[in-house]
């Protein structure tokens, strides 16, 4: 075992501006939406993002455009073919860390630790302050200052934004198709009868830490609930749930240490599959959801399917207000993607890849020693199937 860097961990992040950059929205108008009025069009069509006053609000602020120009009439009638742009304004998005470690680097790959609040992808409230963005901006940066063109990273798999820890992102074409098809063929390879976690050709390993309440009695226990999407107020694509019907997921969880004095149990959760919020939901589904998960409790569904705003009227931009129900990126819980274990894709060489842990999550042993694994190795001679 060899180490891949002796270098001191480095950090990158730029400070995020007050106001993102506001959004542009296009739609052309179809055959059959030809004849509908401005507000019509946009209160029918896209009802989920503002209510009709809202709308109005924002086709007299001069916020959306027909073929290029600025309508304030909402009773136009509309034609088919029309290029309409609803034009959102800038707005401050919550406040959010902005630095990132890298824990691993080369031409084709980086890893970096996350911190929990951070989304990965642009989406919903977070449209500027994203993993994403830092990313591009450092791209930008290298190429400015590089006479060759610098790589532009992008994210390879899911991280939560309450999630903290390993984060891999591709820099090449190739190495994003090659460790897509890694997580493709983990995915694939789910064996609902199963009660271990083998894999006849093992390319990625994932390994989590969360922390539980309660105390979790047995010492290993493997989950194989499948997980399936429900309608859900708030989420337009709906919310991952505990379902009989939704697709196989398999967990496999190790009890590290019980603290009855506490009662809690922090736990170790290796991930064969990888669905949206899979780690939440198994454990909820346990009876053991996340401390201080703010969504899924014991069954892994949500803790109310009710709905409703913080008061009756809409933002300032004239969308809804924020719902008072949590949502899937609200933070809170303990979990963090602490190793990763990866066939490099173009030298085939196992690297170990370690994300330091928040001290909430360490064991006892763990600490009262000073951390020395942080960082990458890489491995030679061996299989991510051998490994633990």
């Amino acid at each position: 075992m060899t180490s891949g860097s002796s270098e001191r961990v480095a950090v990158f992040g730029e400070p995020w501006p007050q106001l993102n950059e506001g959004l542009l929205y296009n739609d052309v108008v179809s055959p059959p939406d030809s004849k509908l009025t401005l507000i019509e069009f946009y209160s029918t069509k896209h009802k989920n993002s503002a209510p009709l006053q809202g709308w109005l609000q924002r086709i007299q602020n001069g916020q959306i455009t027909v073929d290029g120009r600025v309508v304030n009439d909402p009773n136009i009638i509309l034609s088919a073919g029309s290029e309409l742009v609803y034009h959102r304004l800038p707005w401050k998005e919550p406040d959010v860390p902005y630095l990132l470690e890298v824990l691993y680097e080369d031409d084709d790959l980086i890893a970096l630790n996350k911190p929990s609040g951070l989304q990965v992808l642009p989406g919903g409230l977070f449209q500027q302050r994203t993993v994403l963005n830092q990313l591009q901006w450092r791209a930008s940066k290298q190429s400015s200052s590089l006479s060759s063109q610098a790589s532009h990273p992008v994210p390879v798999h899911r991280l939560g934004r309450g999630t903290s820890g390993i984060l891999l992102c591709a820099k090449t074409k190739l190495a994003k198709t090659c460790i897509a098809g890694y997580f493709a063929d983990k995915t694939s390879v789910i064996d609902a009868d199963s009660t271990v976690m083998e894999l006849s050709q093992r390319k990625i390993l994932k390994i989590y830490r969360a922390l539980v309440p309660g105390i979790v009695d047995e010492d290993k226990v493997i989950i194989k609930q499948p997980i399936g999407i429900v309608r859900y107020p708030g989420v337009a694509k709906g919310l991952y749930v505990a379902s009989p019907s939704g697709k196989p997921a398999l967990s496999k969880v190790d009890v590290l240490e019980r603290d009855v004095q506490r009662n809690c149990t922090l736990v170790q959760v290796e991930i064969q599959s990888g669905r949206p919020h899979q780690i939440r939901i198994h454990l909820a589904f346990l009876g053991h959801p996340l401390l201080g998960d703010p969504l899924y409790v014991a069954g892994g569904q949500p803790k109310s399917f009710d709905f409703e705003f913080a008061d009756g009227t809409f933002a300032q931009d004239g969308g809804y207000e924020r719902p008072v129900n949590p949502v899937p990126g609200d933070c809170g819980y303990y979990l963090h993607a602490y190793q990763l274990f990866l066939s490099h894709p173009t030298t085939n060489e196992v690297i170990k890849i370690t994300a330091p842990l928040p001290s909430v999550l360490k064991t006892r042993e763990e600490g009262r020693e000073v951390d020395k694994s942080v960082g990458s190795e890489r491995i030679r001679g061996i299989q991510i199937d051998s490994l633990p």
